[in-house]
């Protein structure tokens, strides 16, 4: 772990070390549990976290590392006061910063562990920054806002040997486990096809941006908000939550849940980097038989499908169909017409096999068998470890990672899991784009290995996009 310094935030830290230096000048070694008594963890092995993103989804995910009991909350930062003001009342003694900058200059000596949980377009920036003063890193989903990003951070995690987490919770929890000893022990034949679909966008999309304002609220630093993204005038409702339907921070539907639905897939099959990917997306009309045409912002709804190459656990190749903005797949044959058809929240996924189909819930929530009969009696062998908690227990997951140190323990969502989906998913909004660009219905071909579309161009150009002045991002 990090040492401490007389200006650490942590006095029973630095009362530990004072007091085992007093044992040791007496020759003494005594077990830590008879000084602090049962369960009592030592300062010294308690990860030291800093929070970029304190409000939201920010404080929960810091909660819940806190709740771990393996975890301090060493320093929090936020742009917005009004959002973190709940994390700074829970947790008092952490030092709080608006600039993420500032706080790694100074603290840097002072924390293990970086979580990230700001909107898509600095998720990087932050991240990498992190990994490059030796952090380890929890990055809420999608890892990134641009493929370029995510195959970046994939390769530094393994280059400075950091212990990473993406916070798709669900990939902590069993559903996605179960999925998995299911399709291996054969009860559903080879899979081909595989439906993932969700209610979001649950905020506006297909819209016109909106006018300027010319009050920024005295809590909000907006030039900070906007980091990476270009210098623009600030808007209303577009803090705290509604940036998700807008390509300058956002990444639609597919980057709220995508990470979520298309986990089990990439588990269950092995699946990684997509080779093809076409995309149909829901029209705005202002107008009768007047289209309504705004490429800043994401659409309404969107059909994509993705065509992943052969795996070890497949015969062939496999298509994924995605659907947002409520659009589901048909009814499976298989349910009884009073069978309700669907996941959580209007969230779902679908795998079709050669002997049968499963599917499962928002996280891999309630895996079922179709017809759902054969559920109750379904066997396998259990060949995968379950995470203590599901998915409330991915945070400590990724808290006792930290402590064992880079390589001793497995993770959920470590950055070679998350960071080959992240990229399939933007992949999947370069379809969405090139609708908007070509007018009309294109199937774009990758190159992985250039990461690149080699038979339209003009989309390429979101692969890795231009960094503002004073928030580049330089691998």
């Amino acid at each position: 772990m990090t040492e401490e310094k007389d200006k650490t935030p942590n006095p029973s830290r630095r009362q530990f070390i004072k007091s085992s230096a007093i044992a040791a000048a007496g020759f003494m070694i005594v077990p830590r549990h008879v000084l602090g008594g049962k369960g009592f963890i030592a300062p010294s092995d308690k990860l030291l976290i800093a929070g970029v993103g304190a409000g939201g989804k920010g404080q929960s995910d810091i909660a819940n590392f806190y709740k771990s009991g393996k975890a301090e909350i060493a320093f929090l930062c936020d742009v917005d006061d009004r959002r973190s003001a709940k994390s700074r009342s829970d947790f008092p003694k952490a030092k709080y910063y608006k600039d993420w900058r500032e706080m790694f200059d100074k603290e840097h000596k002072h924390f293990d562990a970086v979580s990230v949980s700001t909107p898509d377009h600095n998720h990087a920036i932050i991240t990498y920054n992190a990994m490059q003063l030796n952090k380890h890193v929890y990055v809420q989903k999608p890892l990134t806002h641009d493929i370029w990003e995510a195959r970046m951070l994939t390769e530094a995690a393994k280059k400075y040997k950091v212990v990473t987490q993406m916070g798709n919770q669900g990939s902590s929890n069993d559903g996605t486990r179960l999925l998995s000893e299911w399709y291996d022990a054969d009860l559903i034949g080879d899979v081909h096809t595989v439906y993932c679909w969700t209610n979001r966008p649950v905020w506006p999309q297909g819209i016109a941006w909106p006018p300027p304002q010319p009050n920024i609220p005295k809590e909000l630093d907006w030039d900070l908000w906007l980091g990476t993204a270009p210098k623009k005038d600030y808007v209303d409702k577009l803090v705290p939550f509604n940036w998700r339907g807008w390509w300058d921070y956002g990444t639609g539907a597919l980057g709220d849940m995508g990470c979520h639905l298309v986990e089990a897939p990439f588990r269950v099959l092995g699946i990684q980097y997509a080779k093809d990917v076409q995309a149909s997306v829901g029209s705005v009309y202002v107008d009768e038989f007047k289209e309504g045409h705004f490429p800043e912002s994401c659409p309404p709804s969107s059909h994509i499908t993705l065509t992943f190459p052969k795996t070890e656990k497949t015969k062939g190749d496999v298509t994924l169909h995605w659907m947002d903005g409520g659009i589901q797949p048909e009814r499976p044959v298989e349910l009884l017409a009073s069978e309700k058809f669907g996941g959580e929240e209007g969230n779902g996924t679908l795998f079709i096999g050669t002997k049968g189909k499963m599917y499962a819930s928002t996280y891999s929530d309630a895996p079922t068998l179709l017809p759902k009969s054969l559920t109750k009696d379904a066997k396998a062998p259990q060949k995968w470890a379950r995470v203590p908690g599901g998915a409330e227990g991915h945070y400590a997951q990724w808290v006792e990672g930290c402590i064992a140190g880079y390589g001793k323990t497995e993770l959920s969502s470590s950055f070679d899991k998350a960071g080959p989906l992240t990229e399939a998913l933007l992949m999947a909004n370069l379809a969405v784009r090139g609708h908007e660009l070509q007018g009309g219905r294109v199937k774009l071909v990758w190159d992985n290995q250039a990461m690149k579309v080699t038979n339209f161009d003009a989309v390429n150009q979101y692969i890795k996009r231009d960094y503002r002045e004073g928030f580049v991002l330089k691998a």
